[in-house]
C-alpha cells in the first residue's frame, strides 16, 4: 500500500475559489480512482491561496483486476459451416486480447453467442495516475480562467510547480508545460524552499514544518478566532465576527497572524456602520465592541507573516485605516449639512432606468404606491408616503458615494438626524430587505411597505420594456423582487391582491412609449411573478403537486396561497389523503368532462324531489350541512377547518359512486346528480385544483 500526493503550485488563487477547489478535487479523484478500481483508506485534499492538494493513502501499486462476462456476436456468425471462426469471432477475440479457441458459447433468451471473459486492470497504479492527474487538472472548473506564457492551456491563475508522488517514485505528466516532479515551495517569505520530497508521506511535515504553511482551511480559521479572541480579550473587547469575511480572510493567507490594530477614539462619533464598513470591506479586518455591544477604538486584521517588527507593521495598517476614516468623517460633516430637499432635487438628475425616468421620478411613483398600500393594510398612509419619497435620497449623499453598500442604512441614519420620525427612518434602513432567500424580511410595518412599493415599481417598469429574465440572466435582479415581495407578504399576512398592486403601479407610469402593451405587460408579469412563488415554496421543501393544486387556485392572493398550502400539507399528512385526493379528484374530472367539456351547463343547484338514492340523498343532506358552514370558515381564513370538512365529506360521496349510476340514461335525474357534484367542485375550487393531484 502506498501513498500518493499531488500539488498543484499557482500563483495566488482568489480566496472564494479554494472551497470548490477542495471539493472539485475531492470528488473527481474519488470517482476516477474508484471507477479504476481501487479502494484507498483516505482521500483528504485541501487548498491555500499558493497550493491545491490531494492526499491519498492506502493505495494498491497495482491496480486492481477484474473480470467480466463479455457477450459477443450470436455463434451462427462467429462460425461458418465448418464451424471455422469467422472473421467475426476473431475481432471479438481480438478486443478481448485472447485467443479465439479460449472463448465460448453461452445460452441466451435471445439464443447462443459468443462469450468470453474480458480482463481489466493489473496496469502499474504509477500509469494510472499519470492519466487521471491532469485529466482532473484540466477539468477543474472555475469561474475565469487564464492563460499566460505561449501555452494554449488556461488554468485559474499560472501554474508554477507540480509535486506528484506515489511513494517515492515521481507521476510523470506533463500539463500547461509544467512537468511533475518531487520539488514544492513553502511560505513566500517565512519558508520558500525550494524543498526535495523524497517520499509522498514527507509532504505534510516538510511543508507544515519547513515550508511554515498552515494548509487546512478549518485549521486557519480555528487559529484566527482562537488567538483573535484572545487579544481582543486582553484589550477588554470582544471580536464582531462576520462569517463571509472570516472565511474570506483564511483564504488569504498561508500563515495566519492576528494583529490588534488601534484607531482615534474620536472616530467613534461616526455611525456603527460606516466605521464596520470601512474595516471590514475596504481593510478586510473585524471591528471590535465591549460587552453592551460598542464599538471600541480597535480592529483585528490578519497578517501572512510574522514581521520582524510588528509594531511597524501595525502602524501601518493603522496609517491605511486613519485614511479611510478620514473620508468617511468628512462625508458624514458633509451630509449633515445637506437637506434632504437639496437632494430630491439632485435624484431628478440622477437616471433610474433611461426610458422609465430619472431617480426622482421613481421616488414620486414609490411614493404614491406607498400610500396605497398603506391604505390596504391599515397603515398610516401620510408616513408611508413620506418614506417612499426620501426613500432614494441618501443615493446622492457624499457617503453612499463613497461606500454604496451603506445605501438605505445611511439614508435611515440620516433621517434620524433631519428629523423624520422614528418609522420613516427604519423603513429607509430597511428598504432593501430581503436581499436574499436567507436575509431577514423588513421589522417593521412601514419597512414592509417601500420594500414592496419599490420593488413591484421595479418590476413593473422592465417587464413593460420588455426587460423579461431568461434563463440565468436577470441583470436587474427581477426573480429576486419577486422572492422578496412573496416572503414579505407571507410573513406579515398582508392580504392584497397582487395582480391588483401591479396594475396600480403601472398606473403610476402614466402614458408612455412601452415595448410591450400594458395588458401583455401585466400578463407576463402575473405569469412571471406566479411561477416566482411555486418556486418558492418548492425550495422551502414543499411537495410539487401539493403546490401545483393552490396555485391554481387565486394565486395573486399570496398570503391566502400559504394558508391553503399549510392546511392541504395537514391533510396530505392523513392515512386517508390518496384515498380522499383520488375521490376529489374524480369529482373534479367527471363535472370538467360532463360539463365544461360536454357543453352542458352545470349552475350547482339541484332538486331535493328527483334524488332517489339513499346514497344521493345522504351526501345531498351533508352537503348542505356543509355549505352553511363553508362561507363562515372561509371568511375567517380557517383553511384547515375547511380542508377538514372535505376529508369528512368523503365517506359520502365514495358512496355516492359505490351505489348510485351518475350518468344514468334519464337526462334530468343524470343533470340533478351532476348538479349536485358541480356544488361540491364550486367550494372545492375555492382551496385546490385536486385534478392537479396525482395521487
Amino acid at each position: 500500500m502506498s501513498t500518493f500526493v499531488l500539488e498543484i503550485g499557482t500563483e495566488e488563487l482568489p480566496a472564494r475559489f479554494l472551497a470548490n477547489v477542495e471539493k472539485e478535487l475531492a470528488e473527481r479523484f474519488t470517482l476516477g480512482l474508484e471507477e479504476a478500481g481501487y479502494a484507498f483508506s483516505r482521500l483528504d485534499t485541501c487548498a491555500t491561496p499558493r497550493r491545491s492538494v490531494v492526499i491519498v493513502e492506502g493505495l494498491d501499486d497495482i491496480q486492481p483486476t477484474k473480470e467480466e462476462l463479455v457477450m459477443g456476436p450470436p455463434a451462427r456468425i462467429a462460425f461458418d459451416a465448418e464451424g471455422k471462426p469467422t472473421k467475426a469471432a476473431q475481432g471479438f477475440a481480438k478486443t478481448l486480447g485472447v485467443d479465439v479457441a479460449s472463448l465460448s458459447r453461452t445460452q441466451t433468451e435471445k439464443g447462443e453467442y459468443l462469450s468470453g471473459m474480458k480482463k481489466t486492470g493489473g496496469v502499474p497504479t504509477l500509469d494510472v495516475l499519470a492519466v487521471l492527474c491532469p485529466s482532473v487538472i484540466a477539468a477543474l472548473p472555475f469561474a475565469k480562467r487564464m492563460h499566460w506564457g505561449d501555452g494554449d492551456f488556461a488554468f485559474a491563475r499560472p501554474i508554477r510547480w507540480m509535486l506528484a508522488l506515489l511513494g517515492d517514485t515521481v507521476v510523470p505528466f506533463e500539463i500547461g508545460k509544467v512537468t511533475s516532479g518531487r520539488t514544492t515551495q513553502g511560505h513566500r517569505v517565512l519558508g520558500p524552499g525550494p524543498f526535495t520530497i523524497k517520499t509522498a508521506s514527507e509532504y505534510v511535515p516538510t511543508i507544515v514544518n519547513e515550508g511554515k504553511v498552515q494548509l487546512k482551511a478549518g485549521e486557519r480559521r480555528e487559529y484566527i478566532v482562537g488567538e483573535g479572541n484572545r487579544i481582543a480579550e486582553a484589550a477588554g473587547g470582544r471580536i464582531i465576527w462576520i462569517e463571509g469575511l472570516l472565511d474570506e480572510v483564511q483564504g488569504l493567507v498561508e500563515c495566519p497572524v492576528p494583529l490588534l490594530g488601534d484607531f482615534d477614539p474620536s472616530f467613534l462619533e461616526l455611525p456603527r456602520e460606516v466605521l464596520l464598513t470601512s474595516m471590514q470591506e475596504h481593510q478586510k479586518s473585524f471591528g471590535v465592541e465591549d460587552a453592551q455591544g460598542n464599538l471600541l477604538p480597535h480592529f483585528l486584521t490578519v497578517l501572512n507573516l510574522h514581521p520582524k517588527d510588528l509594531s511597524v507593521v501595525k502602524k501601518g495598517w493603522e496609517r491605511v485605516l486613519r485614511a479611510r476614516l478620514e473620508d468617511g468623517r468628512f462625508f458624514w460633516k458633509t451630509d449633515l449639512e445637506a437637506t434632504f430637499d437639496q437632494w430630491l432635487e439632485s435624484l431628478d438628475s440622477v437616471t433610474f432606468l433611461a426610458p422609465l425616468g430619472s431617480m426622482g421620478d421613481k421616488t414620486r411613483r414609490v411614493s404614491t404606491l406607498c400610500r396605497w398600500l398603506a391604505e390596504q393594510v391599515g397603515q398610516d398612509a401620510e408616513q408611508a408616503a413620506r418614506a417612499g419619497r426620501l426613500s432614494k435620497a441618501d443615493l446622492v449623499s457624499a457617503m453612499v458615494g463613497e461606500f454604496d453598500t451603506l445605501q438605505g442604512i445611511m439614508g435611515g441614519i440620516y433621517a434620524r438626524k433631519k428629523g423624520e420620525t422614528e418609522a420613516v427612518a427604519a423603513a429607509l434602513a430597511e428598504q432593501y430587505l430581503p436581499s436574499g432567500p436567507d436575509s431577514p424580511v423588513p421589522a417593521t410595518e412601514l419597512g414592509s411597505i417601500l420594500s414592496i412599493a419599490d420593488k413591484v415599481d421595479t418590476l413593473v417598469g422592465c417587464f413593460g420594456l420588455g426587460m423579461i429574465p431568461t434563463g440565468a440572466a436577470d441583470p436587474y435582479a427581477l426573480r429576486r423582487c419577486a422572492l422578496g415581495i412573496t416572503r414579505i407578504m407571507l410573513e406579515r399576512g398582508y392580504r392584497f391582491d397582487v395582480k391588483e398592486l401591479f396594475e396600480e403601479a403601472q398606473k403610476l407610469y402614466g402614458e408612455r412609449k412601452w415595448k410591450l402593451a400594458p395588458a401583455e405587460s401585466l400578463a407576463k408579469l402575473n405569469e412571471f411573478f406566479v411561477a416566482r412563488v411555486k418556486n418558492y415554496f418548492l425550495t422551502q421543501g414543499k411537495e410539487t403537486l401539493l403546490v401545483e393544486a393552490v396555485t391554481a387556485v387565486e394565486p395573486d392572493k399570496v398570503w391566502a396561497l400559504g394558508q391553503r398550502l399549510e392546511a392541504l400539507e395537514t391533510m396530505s399528512r392523513k392515512d386517508d389523503f390518496p384515498q380522499a385526493a383520488q375521490t376529489f379528484k374524480r369529482v373534479a374530472n367527471i363535472i370538467r368532462k360532463q360539463g365544461h367539456e360536454a357543453g352542458v351547463e352545470l349552475g350547482g343547484v339541484w332538486r331535493r324531489e328527483l334524488l332517489q338514492e339513499p346514497a344521493e340523498m345522504a351526501l345531498a343532506e351533508e352537503l348542505e350541512t356543509l355549505f352553511a358552514a363553508f362561507e363562515t370558515e372561509l371568511a375567517a381564513d380557517r383553511f384547515d377547518a375547511l380542508f377538514a370538512m372535505l376529508a369528512a365529506l368523503r365517506p359520502a360521496v365514495d358512496e355516492l359512486f359505490d351505489k348510485v349510476m351518475v350518468m344514468c340514461e334519464d337526462p334530468e335525474l343524470r343533470a340533478n346528480r351532476l348538479n349536485m357534484l358541480k356544488a361540491l367542485t364550486l367550494r372545492m375550487d375555492r382551496l385546490a385544483d385536486f385534478s392537479a393531484l396525482q395521487i
